[in-house]
């Protein structure tokens, strides 16, 4: 295991002051970047140890926040603060850059090699941004199927991969091949990776307060996918020295 710094950092977004985690490889040297969005719940330590995880791969890694540092745990909550933003792209898409500028103003940071990975609303989120023209190097998304605004999709300048449970019920057939028809029209270079008995969050593991049905943690499918996250920054996003 290699030695990564952590830091917490504080910034605005969506007029709230967002708090957001930043994982340092190890080294000196400018490394690949990689901003990581979370589900619609907000920030935990599930998405702080994932850019841990991929500070330990040599990523420079940001986690950042959705709701001006509150995790909403009751769904209700989640739901009130989540479906506005869902139904604005451009409240979404300010939420990313906001983010993207933290991660690719940090020093260590290659601002010319950068990708988003994104969780149900931070996937949306990852979406967005390359829906808005955005240089990245890969767009990774978990439970968010969501389509754009018709021809934006076509602004998307780098490979796609997404992953959905087969049983979530938030991300319907219907859902999966709406997302895929506007990958297709716009000739992105997109994966669709669905996993068999899965529910929606199934990447998540399992929490201490009430979560919306159809929501539920499947262990091996979450190891698979982060494996395929992995593996598509391998692919686009290769850390050399």
């Amino acid at each position: 295991m290699t030695t990564i710094t952590t830091r917490t950092v504080a910034y605005p977004a969506d007029n709230l002051t967002m708090i957001g985690h930043l994982a340092l490889p190890a080294g000196a040297g400018r490394r690949p970047a990689v901003l990581i969005g979370p589900e619609g719940v907000g920030l935990s330590d599930v998405e702080r140890r994932r850019a841990e995880a991929l500070a330990e791969l040599g990523y420079v890694a940001f986690a950042f926040d959705l709701h001006g540092g509150r995790y909403l745990g009751y769904p209700d909550d989640m739901l009130a603060r989540c479906m506005p933003l869902l139904a604005d792209p451009d409240r979404l898409r300010g939420i990313g850059h906001a983010a993207l500028d933290v991660l690719r103003a940090e020093p260590r940071a290659d601002p010319d090699r950068t990708a988003v990975v994104g969780y149900g609303t931070g996937g949306a989120v990852a979406l967005e941004l390359g829906r808005d023209g955005v240089d990245l190097r890969a767009i990774g998304t978990v439970n968010a199927l969501t389509t754009g605004r018709p021809g934006e999709a076509g602004r998307i300048r780098c490979p796609v991969w997404a992953g959905v449970g087969s049983e979530d019920p938030i991300m319907p057939p219907a859902q999966r091949d709406a997302f895929t028809a506007e990958m297709e029209a716009a000739g992105v270079d997109w994966r669709l990776v669905v996993y068999g008995g899965a529910l929606h969050a199934f990447h998540h593991p399992p929490v201490d307060h009430t979560v919306r049905p159809g929501v539920g943690y499947h262990a091996r499918h979450a190891q698979r996918a982060w494996r395929d996250v992995v593996a598509l920054l391998a692919e686009c996003l290769p850390v050399t020295d």
